[in-house]
């Protein structure tokens, strides 16, 4: 899944670029609050709280904000509530999209998203339709930084990992989702800070997308979903070609 990869690092400098302007903590405040609400304000005891706050400190959100948003989510202040609604669709070439969302009003986010399937070359789909595609797993991102693959893969492989990818600027560790703190713990003890560590959706089989029109299609539905504001996780199953996904991006 090179070119799958390679996105992924593209979405990770937007990521940076959408902090500055304050989307990214308006997705995270949403999924704080929703958090706080289905499974309390003490993230000790909250695992999804704790993923959100840590999310909300990667991205240096101030702990006002954080401590609003539980407030809010607890119902101590006034404030929209969201609830959690999935979608499923096919985008060019007949790859598979997940998409996880919080929204205020779900008519109203339906009708977006088909639009912005609608405008890419895809549809949405019935519930069920692709999301046996993709099962939970642990991703840990480690920069290559000069290290070697063997030195990755000794100390994944004896932490408990089921697998190492090996890209040109990263190695990506595969865990049980239940291992998956364990694993980050003991890479973080060896000296291998993670450019990025979630427990998250990974397709078992890809669609390749070799065609120019085809693949750039599916880039700009990738775009505009995560773009969406009700839009909080988008999975897709597509594979890029490296030197056609370079070429796509500017790279």
């Amino acid at each position: 899944m090179a070119g799958h990869s390679h996105w992924a690092q593209i979405k990770r400098k937007k990521a940076a670029q959408d902090a500055k302007r304050g989307r990214l903590f308006t997705k995270i405040v949403r999924e704080i609050m929703v958090a706080a609400r289905l499974g309390g304000g003490d993230p000790e005891g909250n695992p999804r709280l704790r993923a959100a706050i840590a999310a909300a400190k990667a991205v240096n959100m101030p702990k006002e904000n954080i401590e609003r948003a539980i407030r809010k989510g607890l119902g101590l202040e006034e404030g929209t509530q969201y609830e959690e609604a999935v979608f499923e669709g096919y985008g060019p070439g007949g790859v598979a999209v997940y998409i996880e969302s919080l929204t205020d009003n779900r008519r109203r986010t339906v009708a977006e998203l088909r639009h912005i399937f609608s405008k890419c070359g895809g549809n949405l789909a019935e519930p069920g339709a692709v999301s046996w595609i993709f099962e939970k797993r642990g991703l840990i991102v480690i920069p290559r930084d000069g290290l070697s693959e063997d030195q990755v893969l000794e100390v994944a492989l004896e932490a408990g990992a089921e697998d190492v990818r090996s890209y040109e600027g990263e190695f990506e560790i595969i865990t049980a989702p239940e291992d998956f703190e364990e694993v980050k713990r003991q890479l973080e003890e060896a000296g291998l800070r993670p450019a990025s560590a979630q427990v998250t959706l990974v397709p078992k089989t890809t669609v390749r997308l070799e065609d120019e029109k085809t693949a750039q299609q599916m880039l700009r539905l990738m775009e505009m979903l995560e773009d969406h504001d009700d839009v909080q996780k988008v999975y897709a199953n597509f594979d890029i070609p490296e030197e056609l996904m370079e070429r796509l991006s500017g790279g």
